[in-house]
């Protein structure tokens, strides 16, 4: 399996600038204010820190040390990252290392449901690198994985976040058959973006996966999408590519600010404030999205537990792992991520 290479000039671009203005943020540069949050790091945390542990799991939150870690774990929401930790495309602003995967367990659907089960998730959000490799992009693995949490832990409500799969309607049409409760596939930046940040996706092959995945899954199934800021689009830009989710049936909406993982990604052009986030979240109701979270701090999974009814209030696995009489199970395979 390769690094991670260089995203500086994704899509054969010489120069980036041309596309996101000569005017952007010095890597090294000093963050606004408002990025700055209280480190996690109370007794609750560390237990539930200790139960990670001895699941043999690794969280992509402590990872990239997620400002959010705290507060999501404590609602009861964790994110798993299925199908290895190599992807087969290469967007300018994902850290996640690229090149030819070899992971592929028939094991690992009964792992992650076993490990939500211990967790006593009351949402679990399934997340997966781009598997172009596979004959159906890795469709099988997210069905496995649902077919097993509602199998063992069925009070969890389900949340996919998936990758495109490449357009294919039947890979999709695959996992909307498991009804899981929230459909998500993010379209990340604007449309005009997409030759710097996106190599290998495309604006329109997002959107009809979105309105395809809410026509099959009709009112069983939730559609939600998410998108950062940063990279130089207008708030005008924004507010269009956002009614252009509402016209493909999308009804929960994320929006983050981009932060730069290393020198060899996309440089960040401005950081928009959280008034700017305000704005644009009040324009997202207005155009009518069901639910709406948008601030500098928000990632995907950021309150994810909102968008669904849940069943169980929202004690959190921090609770399970303080006692409870969880059951012990046994260790999780070391492939198996889970996030805030």
């Amino acid at each position: 399996m390769s690094a991670t290479r260089s995203r500086s000039n994704p899509g054969g671009i010489a120069d980036v600038l041309t596309v996101l203005g000569p005017d952007v943020q010095p890597y090294r540069g000093r963050k606004p204010p408002w990025f700055k949050v209280p480190a996690p790091g109370g007794r609750r945390y560390r237990e539930l820190h200790a139960l990670i542990e001895t699941e043999n799991l690794h969280t992509v939150c402590q990872e990239s040390a997620c400002p959010n870690i705290g507060e999501c774990w404590q609602r009861g929401t964790a994110t798993f990252m299925i199908l290895g930790d190599t992807c087969t495309r290469r967007c300018g602003f994902c850290n996640v290392k690229t090149g030819k995967p070899t992971w592929n367990d028939p094991l690992e659907p009964a792992r992650v449901g076993r490990s939500v089960s211990r967790m006593r998730l009351r949402h679990a959000v399934i997340t997966s690198v781009d598997r172009d490799d596979l004959p159906d992009y890795g469709a099988h693995a997210f069905v496995g994985v649902i077919r097993q949490i509602r199998r063992q832990s069925p009070g969890t409500t389900i949340e996919v976040l998936t990758p495109d799969f490449r357009g294919q309607e039947m890979p999709l049409a695959k996992v909307i058959h498991e009804r899981p409760d929230v459909f998500n596939h993010n379209v990340e930046v604007v449309p005009r973006l997409y030759p710097v940040a996106r190599r290998g996706s495309t604006w329109q092959r997002s959107l009809r996966v979105l309105r395809t995945a809410k026509e099959i899954g009709g009112d069983e199934v939730t559609t939600k999408s998410g998108l950062m800021v940063g990279l130089g689009e207008t708030f005008e830009e924004m507010v269009d590519a956002l009614g252009q989710l509402r016209e493909h049936h999308v009804q929960v909406l994320t929006v983050g600010q981009y932060l730069r993982p290393t020198e060899q990604h996309l440089p960040i052009v401005r950081y928009w404030h959280p008034d700017e986030f305000s704005a644009l979240e009040q324009a997202a109701y207005g155009l009518g999205f069901k639910h709406v979270a948008a601030g500098p701090l928000v990632r995907s999974s950021y309150h994810a537990d909102q968008h669904v009814p849940q069943r169980e209030p929202g004690i959190g696995p921090l609770r399970a792992a303080a006692g409870a009489g969880a059951v012990d199970i046994g260790p999780a395979d070391t492939r198996v991520r889970a996030s805030a």
